[in-house]
């Protein structure tokens, strides 16, 4: 049974307790709210009335938020909030004729994505793009996004996976490590990602290494750390190469002679069951599939020679 528009309060209202909540004080809120302190008052009074509970002590001539207050406090932020979000989106709508929400992997989204995403905006003009940092699995409908970039398995609640690409990862290390030759040498240091703790003995088991060597080394919680790390001269890195193409390109990051690994895992677009069929998501999945499958980015030549230093 949906409320009755009568016992809902105002949205003046909430807004009105908010600003009393955040400044513990009715004069400053009025002020803020361009209002006399007697309306705010009134306002507050009206409220609790409304809703049948108190919501803020008089004290001393000072109000403080009452237990119910307290928690209906952030109810209310997060109502004001999204009003403002949906007014924002609503005005800079003006002129746009679709929309396209993206979640995509930090890394992923600043390095490779942004740079090619004005090719796809030009196939399709008027379109208005938004672009989340996500890393986990999340609710897409309730987020607002039209689909998500995902590595990992083909799974994601509530929503349809196809297959993307697979990853190679490359060891690299900044050119000034490596001024003995292309080798890893024992002496360098082996930069981790936290949440893949064994890529590098996986590495060395490929091309006969010592195994145990892998477990050593400094460790970052995001490529974009290790990245830097290597460019800084910390040490080798094994890198998705689609990640790295302008280091690698202009020289600050050199390959270390070695076969490439392909991890276990693969990227996949994850698409809300109740959308799969909708154009501009599957306009999306389907060009950034040639984008992928025309750079060769996951892809680079083993080299011949010896593997380990």
């Amino acid at each position: 049974m949906k409320l009755s528009r009568s016992l809902m309060p105002e949205l003046s209202a909430l807004q009105v307790f908010d600003a009393a909540a955040r400044h513990g004080n009715f004069t400053r809120a009025a002020v803020e709210l361009n209002l006399t302190q007697s309306a705010v008052s009134r306002q507050i009074r009206d409220l609790e009335a409304q809703l049948g509970i108190v919501l803020f002590e008089r004290v001393r001539q000072r109000v403080v938020l009452s237990g119910a207050g307290q928690r209906l406090r952030g109810e209310v932020a997060a109502i004001l909030r999204g009003v403002e979000d949906l007014t924002l989106r609503a005005a800079s709508s003006r002129d746009v004729t679709g929309h396209l929400t993206i979640a995509t992997l930090p890394t992923f989204g600043s390095r490779w994505l942004t740079p090619r995403l004005p090719r796809f905006l030009e196939l399709h003009p008027g379109l208005q793009a938004t672009i989340l940092s996500r890393s986990d699995c999340f609710d897409l409908v309730e987020a607002g996004a039209d689909l998500a970039i995902h590595y990992g398995k083909p799974t994601w609640p509530g929503a349809t996976c196809s297959y993307l690409c697979a990853e190679t990862v490359v060891s690299v290390a900044a050119p000034f490590c490596l001024t003995e030759g292309p080798s890893l040498r024992d002496d360098i240091p082996l930069l981790h990602l936290t949440s893949r703790p064994a890529l590098w003995s996986q590495w060395l088991s490929l091309n006969g290494g010592d195994v145990t060597r892998g477990f050593r080394g400094h460790r970052f919680d995001q490529f974009s750390f290790l990245i830097e790390a290597a460019l800084a001269g910390m040490g080798a890195a094994l890198l998705p190469t689609y990640l790295i193409e302008r280091e690698m390109q202009v020289g600050q990051l050199v390959a270390i002679e070695g076969k490439p690994l392909a991890t276990e895992m693969a990227y996949y677009i994850a698409i809300p069951d109740g959308q799969i069929s909708a154009p501009i998501a599957q306009s999306f999945a389907s060009w950034i599939a040639t984008q992928i499958g025309g750079s060769g980015s996951d892809r680079l030549p083993e080299k011949d020679g010896p593997l380990l230093g």
